[in-house]
């Protein structure tokens, strides 16, 4: 498989699939190219930010596509050290202010509004 270029679709990046295609979309990251530049963490902050749902193997399955690796590669330290920053991301949108204290709460507990 060739690099993409910089007018290809997130899909040209190997395992990224139609349904985080589509999530990435609603982000406003159309291209490999500008998902390749957001990074990992940018995109997914960006991709929660307008209404998908955080989820931790979509969380590190990004970082293992970005890296040309399949999703269940990641393990052991890598994968707890991923955690910890999906973990802290979380927290830090929890703490951004931008959804009321019940829908945290709803959120949190895994009851929030669904987008």
């Amino acid at each position: 498989m060739t690099e993409p270029d910089g007018d290809d679709p997130v899909t040209a990046i190997r395992y990224i699939g139609p349904a985080q295609a589509a999530d990435m979309a609603r982000a406003g990251i159309a291209t490999a190219s500008a998902l390749r530049e957001l990074g990992a963490d940018a995109a997914y902050r960006a991709m929660i930010a307008t209404g998908t749902r955080p989820h931790f193997i979509g969380y590190y399955a990004l970082h293992m596509a970005l890296q040309g690796r399949p999703w269940n590669d990641c393990k052991g330290a890598e994968k707890d050290a991923l955690r910890a920053a999906f973990d802290a991301l979380k927290a830090d949108l929890a703490g951004s202010g931008s959804a009321s204290e019940l829908e945290r709460f709803l959120n949190e507990i895994g009851t929030g509004l669904r987008r």
